[in-house]
């Protein structure tokens, strides 16, 4: 079963940025700044029994509020649309992959009955055509093995004009001392991070790889137990340009 995607699953790995109103200088979308490296030091070196605590009172969050619909957008939402196998190529590419990797063709034919995965990669060259017919600001790609739906790279200034408007969550002091504990030991397992921080962390796990800050990978070997690690866009968010970065010393060991 495919996952709905956050807005920019569907569009693939970031284009080079434009800056647009609400990012910084970094193109980071707001409430992912913030949190300074030597908050993220000092959080690990707590979780050790060692430094200064770097827990403070909880803000309290500012309520948000969902947008109600407008009845004018959704007259004709009950209008059925045709169901096809280009139709449900379209669908699965615009959803995307839970982890936001490539789809491949064998894949998404294993979801529909009788067709192959020659066949789909004829509808998505039909679909491509189509797009580009129409004008459309979005097309499918060829990833690896895989395919993923992605902006054009003309309206990428619109996908940061989106970020600018919608405020993601900061990060709570729970998810920091998560990714304080894989950024100085990579790869361990979630009993591993449950046992330094005392307490479950599957949901901020889960949380956390989906808004790219942590990847997770499965060893080949059993036991297939998955194992945690920083991205890029870790070291993007702490300004570092490798783990070897990272402050050492009796604070950071």
């Amino acid at each position: 079963m495919v996952e709905s995607p956050r807005p920019d699953d569907a569009f693939g790995p970031t284009q080079p940025r434009t800056l647009g109103p609400g990012t910084d200088d970094r193109g980071l979308p707001p409430g992912d700044e913030g949190i300074s490296l030597d908050e993220l030091t000092r959080a690990y070196a707590q979780l050790l029994g060692k430094g200064e605590d770097p827990y403070e009172p909880p803000a309290v969050p500012e309520p948000c509020l969902a947008e109600e619909p407008d009845p004018e957008d959704s007259e004709n939402a009950d209008q059925a649309c045709d169901l096809c196998p280009k139709s449900i190529v379209e669908a699965v590419l615009f959803v995307g992959h839970p982890r936001n990797e490539p789809i491949g063709s064998a894949q998404i034919a294993s979801l529909m009955r009788g067709v192959s995965p020659r066949e789909i990669d004829e509808l998505i060259k039909e679909l491509n055509n189509e797009y580009a017919e129409s004008g459309h600001p979005f097309q499918i790609v060829s990833v690896g093995p895989g395919y993923r739906l992605e902006l054009r790279e003309q309206f990428a200034s619109l996908r940061h004009l989106f970020h600018g408007r919608v405020r993601e969550a900061r990060l709570s002091q729970a998810s920091v001392d998560i990714l304080a504990i894989v950024a100085y030991q990579q790869g361990l397992t979630r009993p591993e991070i449950d046992t330094l921080r005392g307490k479950p962390s599957g949901p901020l796990l889960s949380q956390l790889v989906r808004r790219r800050l942590l990847r997770m990978e499965r060893p080949q070997t059993k036991p297939r137990m998955p194992r945690y690690y920083t991205t890029d866009r870790f070291l993007e968010l702490f300004d570092l340009s490798s783990l070897d970065d990272l402050p050492q010393g009796k604070d950071g060991d």
